[in-house]
């Protein structure tokens, strides 16, 4: 069974930093591509960003910068490093890792980050 654990987030003020976390379980990062969405109040969820297979990364526009993802695959772990953090940031932000078109991709639960301006 795979499971998604996601924690780090919390509440900072703008230009502040977060770092979250991702453990996995039941599921091996380091072979597949995971990533980070999010979703605020009344938006539709949106890819932050993901890291391939062999380390590539890419990044949404409004976050690149400002924003980093790193895989420690000794943990299984994927984090997201955020700084310079702004109220529009403010969102519940999940852990993802993607499967093929007719699988369902695994999730986290969300963790909530609150940019306070």
């Amino acid at each position: 069974q795979v499971q998604l654990v996601e924690s780090g987030g919390g509440l900072v003020q703008a230009g502040g930093s977060l770092r979250l976390s991702c453990a996995a379980s039941g599921i091996i990062f380091s072979i597949n591509a995971p990533g980070w969405y999010r979703q605020a109040p009344g938006k539709q969820r949106e890819l932050v960003t993901a890291i391939s297979r062999g380390g590539s990364t890419n990044y949404a526009d409004s976050v690149k910068g400002r924003f980093t993802i790193s895989r420690d695959n000794a943990k299984n772990t994927v984090y997201l490093q955020m700084n310079s953090l702004k109220p529009e940031d403010t969102a519940v932000y999940y852990c993802n890792v993607p499967r093929s078109a007719w699988q369902e991709d695994y999730w986290g639960q969300g963790t909530q980050v609150t940019v306070s301006s």
